[in-house]
């Protein structure tokens, strides 16, 4: 289940708010320039699904992203628990860093936390299957698919190199929890 939790930056301990309702969550996270939405496969996909199947499943909404965004290139990555570059892949992203592009991401199967430090409050948004956040370039967060992360996701980019994190060296992200699948705390 989706789920959205505010936290003042200097109190990683004690949520100010947190909802699982998905509307909500679209209207909290708009307000910081976040689009949330859910979406949903125009044909049912089975386990082990081909980069192209998922695609094909999504097209529509692929489409109308690419049409409003002007996405240069969309791409599936899929991470499963037994990867051994697991550790490593999930390090990547566990410190706080911004693109100079959108980062958009769909939720195919799966799950993963990203966490936005904007104007003095953390977002810690729980995305589930179905669910697409595009986070604008600039803003401050991190991301972490656990210790056995296990997710399918569509990537959309516009600039060729794809994934460029710039790091602000700052500690904040060490200070809030870790995501745990499952923990609904």
């Amino acid at each position: 289940m989706s789920r959205l939790r505010i936290f003042d930056e200097n109190n990683p301990a004690t949520p100010e708010f947190a909802s699982f309702d998905p509307d909500f969550i679209a209207t909290e996270l708009y307000k910081i320039g976040v689009t949330f939405e859910r979406w949903k496969a125009a044909h049912p996909l089975a386990p082990g699904a081909s980069p192209e199947e998922v695609m094909a499943a999504y097209k529509t909404d692929i489409d109308r992203l690419i049409a409003e965004r002007g996405f240069k290139t969309v791409d599936v990555v899929s991470i499963a628990p037994d990867n051994p570059q697991r550790e490593a892949m999930r390090a990547k992203f566990l410190d706080e860093h911004y693109h100079k592009e959108d980062e958009v991401r769909f939720f195919v199967a799966g799950s993963g936390l990203f966490t936005l430090h904007v104007n003095g409050k953390v977002y810690e948004v729980e995305c589930v299957q179905d669910d697409l956040i595009a986070v604008p370039d600039s803003t401050l967060h991190w991301f972490d698919m656990g210790e056995q992360p296990s997710f399918i996701a569509i990537r959309f980019f516009t600039e060729p190199d794809g994934w460029v994190g710039h790091f602000t060296g700052e500690e904040i992200a060490k200070k809030f929890p870790r995501y745990e699948p499952g923990k609904s705390s």
